[in-house]
């Protein structure tokens, strides 16, 4: 079970990954558009490209800490169940506050599974 929990872990952490590449480096993409629901005309504003940016490294320096808590940490299983709660409250509140349930999914599906295992093993 270990296997999977690690695999699933790291799964996370690209995920996280991914979105700080997007809200980070490729903040004016199509990509970044598409995922973020986000128009050409928002990329003109400077304070949301900023913005983006900023929630971006907040995203990859999760990813770190779920691969840190995966392969390195003397306790990692409980420094992954206190991240794999904290993506699942981001991700309800992300549902929330953009009335998109389809955010929770996205985000946290991994997450609840990886909690799951780490719970009952």
């Amino acid at each position: 079970m270990d296997i999977l929990i690690k695999i699933l872990s790291t799964l996370v952490a690209i995920e996280f990954i991914f979105i700080m590449y997007l809200e980070t480096f490729a903040t004016t993409s199509k990509k970044t558009a598409e995922t973020f629901n986000l128009t050409e005309e928002d990329f003109t504003n400077d304070k949301v490209k900023l913005l983006l940016k900023n929630q971006g490294v907040y995203n990859g320096l999760i990813g770190m800490v779920v691969l840190y808590a995966t392969f390195f940490a003397l306790n990692g299983n409980a420094m992954l169940v206190g991240s794999m709660i904290y993506i699942i409250l981001v991700a309800i509140y992300g549902a929330y506050s953009s009335s998109n349930i389809s955010i929770f999914f996205k985000q946290a599906t991994l997450s609840v599974i990886t909690l799951v295992l780490l719970l009952l093993f």
